[in-house]
């Protein structure tokens, strides 16, 4: 194990790119850009590690601010149930912790929405606990070095793959080596193109000298997305749009967005426009169908959403009832899901 592990931090002290959390052991700093980086290629997010922590630059101003300020802050990163968490578990850190973070891995562990990767990796970062950590790019460096078959996505293959990776760890330079396995996972031994003719431990992997490195790492079943189609009614009326606010137990809880009419399958508009949705919508209004946007897709982990847009202007003053009219020039200031993001940027808004 001693070869991989000086491979491995030799490596890494030579190529590591410079990035801001690493010159840190602050733990609340770690796990921000933790999570950030969970579902977020590192170059998006930079950006969102700065803001994030420029508006909440610690746990109390984090754990004091209101949850729709957090979701704004994040709005465009998607899996909004980061943020949620991360200000419950700040609220946690204030009433149980003094505001300070748990020092100890099953403390860290406790917190609401932190796992048992995000847990290892803050506790050897941080604190230099040693706790292996066990990410995707682990997954993968480990199951190609040592050849292992046993699938990734069963509850046998994590056990198997922490194992490994806990009896790999550096246990006087945990944090480091924790990096460093997940940085090489990144950077060298890489999906699609691994970079094999370049690589330190090429000698020692199994599945290079058997010449069988993309056949891992495996999995047992490849996740099923559901269809749904979304039927958006952008609905302004002078220097208003009016938008709702989407309820528990559904993607983007709590976010805004415009009025919805979801379908079963594609529907022409004269279907949308026939419903009874339309209908509690625009409530017999007089109103002009300026345009149909042509179907979008916005691919989530599970969930494949089909999308259109309708650009609908109210005439008259009526407003309608049951939404929130929203001046154009505060939109900004609401925290919407990805593609009324988009939409509303192609609308120069």
């Amino acid at each position: 194990m001693e070869e991989y592990r000086k491979a491995l931090t030799g490596w890494y002290n030579h190529s590591k790119r410079e990035l801001p959390w690493r010159e840190s052991r602050d733990p609340y700093t770690i796990w921000v850009s933790e999570v950030i980086l969970q579902q977020t290629r590192v170059q998006q997010g930079m950006e969102y590690y700065h803001n994030f922590l420029f508006r909440f630059p610690d746990i109390p101003a984090l754990a004091m601010a209101p949850e729709e300020e957090v979701l704004k802050v994040w709005q465009g990163l998607g899996y909004y149930s980061r943020a949620r968490n991360m200000h419950h578990a700040a609220k946690t850190m204030m009433k149980e912790h003094g505001g300070k973070f748990p020092a100890d891995y099953s403390g860290i562990r406790s917190l609401k929405g932190i796992g048992d990767y995000t847990a290892a990796a803050i506790a050897s970062i941080a604190f230099h606990h040693p706790y292996a950590v066990v990410d995707g790019n682990v997954f993968r460096v480990l199951s190609r070095l040592f050849a292992i078959s046993t699938p990734i996505d069963t509850s046998i293959g994590k056990k198997e793959f922490y194992a490994l990776a806990q009896a790999l760890l550096d246990v006087d330079n945990p944090g480091e080596f924790n990096q460093a396995i997940m940085e090489f996972g990144a950077l060298h031994c890489l999906p699609a193109q691994p970079l094999c003719g370049e690589c330190p431990l090429s000698r020692r992997c199994l599945a290079f000298t058997t010449g069988s490195v993309t056949d891992f790492p495996k999995k047992s079943k490849q996740a099923k997305q559901k269809a749904r189609f979304f039927n958006y009614l952008y609905v302004h009326q002078s220097d208003h749009l009016f938008l709702e606010k989407r309820g528990e137990k559904d993607i983007w809880r709590n976010l805004y967005q415009f009025p919805l009419i979801e379908t079963p399958g594609s529907v022409a508009p004269e279907t949308v426009m026939g419903s009874p949705e339309w209908e509690k919508i625009v409530q017999s209004q007089q109103f002009i169908l300026e345009s149909v946007s042509p179907e979008k897709i916005h691919l989530l982990t599970h969930q494949r959403l089909h999308i259109r847009f309708y650009r609908i202007k109210l005439e008259g003053n009526i407003l309608p009832g049951r939404l929130i009219p929203v001046k154009l020039t505060e939109i900004s200031s609401y925290a919407v899901p990805k593609p009324v993001e988009n939409f509303l940027l192609e609308m120069g808004q």
